[in-house]
């Protein structure tokens, strides 16, 4: 049953920012509080985790940060981290290379990329037709449009963002008995929405976990950095809005320009790399995710 019903999340997102910060302020304190103040801060060097720390230290200044150093972050996020005091960085036990190997390249969505891998591994033919075929009310499956990925001829698989991340973060807090403070917001994904109307900011179902800007949107991120003026990575000032792993192709078919042609212009050496070292030009291409006008395609004419 859900904690909160959808014109709640509306009717939270539309206050002004004024409103949101003392409510998020609220969330912070509770969260503290209840777990003794063994918390950190989950920091990507993005702009919404750089509000969040900013928020969380007016309260409590020595809360540590956590920044899992992937490998895959932009030049101008590791450096940006560098300069935040009290940052402890992590590092995944398996590098992308071999996680690609292993498992499979990270397309079109984590649940997409999850589906097409069950269909490929799978004995059930029961969870195969609920995949391809959806169940009796046509859920689950996946859709028509990527249908096709099922007979790739690589592998494709969910699990880089469990491998590259979520697996130092969980070590660390065996390791530390400390709980997360993360900066997601519903607005981000379908997923976060419904998992911000099932639990609300602060849950402590299972691993404890607060998101206490849930309810806030892109733009109040940007007003409150405004507002403080508080020191953000110079790669939005690059052209970027989204900043997550480099090599990543989640959503890059929603894209309004393919990411990989604007890092032909800011980062043409990592650019070079991945699609002649990791072979990303051959599965965009297979994907059919090319941008118009492309300098994907201007690279395969030089």
């Amino acid at each position: 049953m859900a904690k909160l019903e959808h014109w709640q999340l509306k009717q939270r997102q539309g206050q002004p920012l004024d409103i949101k910060e003392q409510l998020t302020a609220n969330r912070i304190k509770a969260y503290y509080e209840k777990l003794n103040g063994e918390v950190y801060v989950s920091f990507s060097g993005g702009k919404d985790s750089t509000a969040l720390l900013h928020q969380v230290r007016r309260i409590y200044p020595h809360v540590p940060a956590v920044f899992v150093d992937t490998g895959l972050e932009y030049p101008e996020i590791r450096d940006f981290v560098k300069t935040i005091d009290n940052v402890i960085w992590l590092k995944p036990k398996m590098p992308f290379t071999q996680v690609i190997d292993k498992y499979g390249y990270p397309v079109i969505s984590k649940e997409t990329a999850q589906k097409i891998k069950e269909v490929r591994e799978t004995k059930s033919e029961k969870l195969k037709s609920k995949r391809i075929n959806g169940d009796e009310k046509g859920n689950g499956k996946i859709s028509d449009k990527w249908q096709f990925l099922i007979n790739a001829p690589f592998k494709i698989s969910d699990r880089c963002c469990h491998v590259m991340k979520k697996e130092p973060v969980k070590k660390y807090e065996k390791e530390t008995g400390r709980s997360a403070i993360v900066g997601t917001m519903a607005a981000d994904s379908r997923l976060r929405e419904s998992s911000y109307l099932r639990h609300g900011c602060n849950s402590f179902e299972g691993r404890a976990m607060s998101t206490p800007m849930a309810f806030w949107l892109e733009r109040d991120v940007w007003d409150y950095i405004k507002k403080y003026n508080i020191p953000y990575s110079k790669i939005y000032d690059m052209g970027y809005s989204r900043t997550g792993c480099m090599f990543c192709m989640f959503g890059l078919h929603m894209d309004e320009s393919n990411r990989f042609d604007r890092m032909k212009i800011t980062h043409p050496e990592i650019y070079k790399y991945c699609m002649d070292k990791l072979g990303l030009r051959e599965i965009i291409r297979y994907c059919g995710i090319v941008s118009q006008p492309s300098l994907f395609d201007e690279v395969e004419n030089e």
